[in-house]
């Protein structure tokens, strides 16, 4: 096995929490679209983030420190920052001055790398995904020890878009084709939902590479159609300059699953009792309640997440 592969890695959640005193009031002074206030992409309601770290500390062995980074002053209460490895970090300690305030994820996330005492490589983590069963270290490196990335289908490309009706994230995607084009003629390996290595100096290449671009995200404060994003980009980067390869379409459908969480109580019964069944290694369950989330499909996802995670982390504090 590769030294890289042996040692522990970091993880990196970002996280937000609409109901913060003051920050819908700040959001609603900058946006300008629709896009801009989506409440799937703020809300907290289902305390997602608590379970993904009971998830790491029971099924993760190779974690090292847990870094949360959000806006500043935002910090979950139940959080136990005597927590050894346990580092929050606000923006305005790792991203210039001059781009913030920032509500674009895209922006955010291409920062990460700079973050102060992160390890070489590190996990991105979205608060709402899940380990489900030990993730080993093969889940994120190769035979070879090169990284290794889940994929599925293919990114769209600019051609195929239609940009005036599509979201942000959509063009986004497109971008990274066009991006791609560069290195390698496409069609490009597609997005999925997942957590991903990353390796801090292919981070640093990717921003030398495409300057420009970059600088665009990092100026637009919400997800912007010139903008690229950056878990969206890197991996097939990666693969497309030979320093990651892909699992497979096998080993992605058996270790990876998404399941979009709808207002609908017996929808998300019913792919719940199959994520249960199936027990993926990770599942990332996305909110798509959208603007009024009915109290049965919320509780049928918490009743889920109580039985599937009931005792509490180190990374909580008692009785929270």
């Amino acid at each position: 096995m590769c030294d890289d592969c042996k040692r522990a890695f970091d993880v990196v959640y970002m996280w937000v929490d609409d109901n913060w005193p003051n920050y819908r009031e700040e959001l609603g002074r900058y946006a300008r679209t629709s896009h801009d206030t989506n409440p799937n992409r703020t809300r907290n309601n289902l305390d997602t983030l608590k379970y993904s770290l009971r998830s790491i500390e029971r099924f993760a062995p190779w974690r090292r420190h847990v870094y949360l980074v959000s806006c500043r002053p935002q910090i979950p209460p139940w959080l136990n920052l005597a927590h050894p490895d346990i580092r929050v970090v606000h923006h305005d300690e790792f991203i210039p001055k001059t781009y913030l305030p920032t509500f674009n994820s895209f922006a955010i996330q291409s920062w990460l790398h700079n973050l102060p005492g992160l390890s070489e490589h590190f996990v991105c983590f979205d608060d709402d995904t899940l380990f489900m069963r030990e993730a080993p270290r093969s889940l994120f490196f190769g035979e070879s020890g090169r990284l290794r990335y889940h994929f599925e289908g293919s990114l769209p490309t600019r051609r195929h878009v239609n940009t005036k009706g599509a979201s942000p994230w959509t063009v986004s995607l497109a971008n990274s084709s066009d991006m791609l084009d560069e290195i390698v003629r496409g069609p490009h390996p597609g997005f999925i939902h997942s957590a991903k290595l990353f390796r801090k100096s292919d981070c640093e290449d990717i921003i030398a590479r495409w300057p420009d671009i970059f600088e665009r995200t990092w100026r637009s404060r919400f997800r912007a159609h010139n903008n690229v994003s950056f878990d969206a980009i890197m991996p097939q980067y990666a693969v497309a300059i030979g320093r990651a390869e892909a699992a497979g379409s096998v080993a992605t459908r058996t270790e990876v699953a998404y399941l979009g969480l709808e207002n609908s109580a017996l929808w998300n019964r019913l792919w719940l009792s199959t994520i249960r069944r199936r027990r993926p290694i990770m599942v990332t369950l996305n909110d798509n309640f959208g603007p009024r989330p009915r109290s049965g499909a919320v509780d049928a996802v918490r009743r889920f997440l109580d039985t599937t995670f009931p005792e509490p982390s180190g990374y909580e504090v008692s009785g929270r």
